[in-house]
C-alpha cells in the first residue's frame, strides 16, 4: 500500500465530502460541533490535570446534571476526544482521560483562558457577560 502525499489526502477528502453542504466541511463549524456546548469544554479542562473516575467528574462540576454529564462524556468519547477505560473489579471502576487527539485542544484552551481573563478585567465593562442568567450576574 503506498503512501498518499499530503495533497492526494487533502484531495480525497474534498472527494468524499463533494455531497455534503458547504458547511458541512467547515474547520470552524466542525470544532464547534465536537467542542461546543455548555459543558464540554469544563469537562475537558477537568481532564487536562489527567484521569478522573466519573464521581470526580461530578464533584468538580456540581452545577452539570448526571445526564448531560453522561451524554457530553459519550460525545466526547464518540469524536475521539476522551477515551473511557472500564476496570474489571468490584466496586466497578471507570476513568476517563484525553486522546492524543483531546489533548491537541490543550493550547486553545489555554488562549481561551487568556482570553476570558482579559475580557474579565478589561476596564469600564460590566464585569459579568451580558448571557449570563441575570442569577448569575447579580451575585
Amino acid at each position: 500500500m503506498s503512501k498518499l502525499t499530503k495533497q492526494q489526502t487533502v484531495e480525497s477528502a474534498w472527494q468524499r465530502n463533494a455531497e455534503l453542504g458547504p458547511f458541512d466541511f467547515c474547520p470552524v463549524r466542525t470544532t464547534l460541533n465536537v467542542l461546543g456546548g455548555k459543558w464540554k469544554l469544563l469537562v475537558l479542562s477537568t481532564l487536562f490535570e489527567g484521569s478522573r473516575r466519573y464521581g470526580e467528574l461530578r464533584r468538580l462540576l456540581p452545577e452539570i446534571t448526571e445526564k448531560m454529564l453522561i451524554q457530553e462524556l459519550r460525545e466526547l468519547e464518540l469524536d475521539g476526544i476522551v477515551q473511557r477505560v472500564v476496570y474489571q473489579q468490584v466496586p466497578p471502576k471507570v476513568e476517563y482521560s484525553l486522546t492524543e487527539q483531546g489533548q491537541r485542544v490543550q493550547p486553545m484552551m489555554a488562549a481561551l483562558v487568556n482570553w476570558g481573563q482579559g475580557y474579565l478585567t478589561r476596564t469600564g465593562a460590566p464585569p459579568l457577560p451580558a448571557s449570563l442568567p441575570p442569577a448569575q450576574r447579580n451575585r
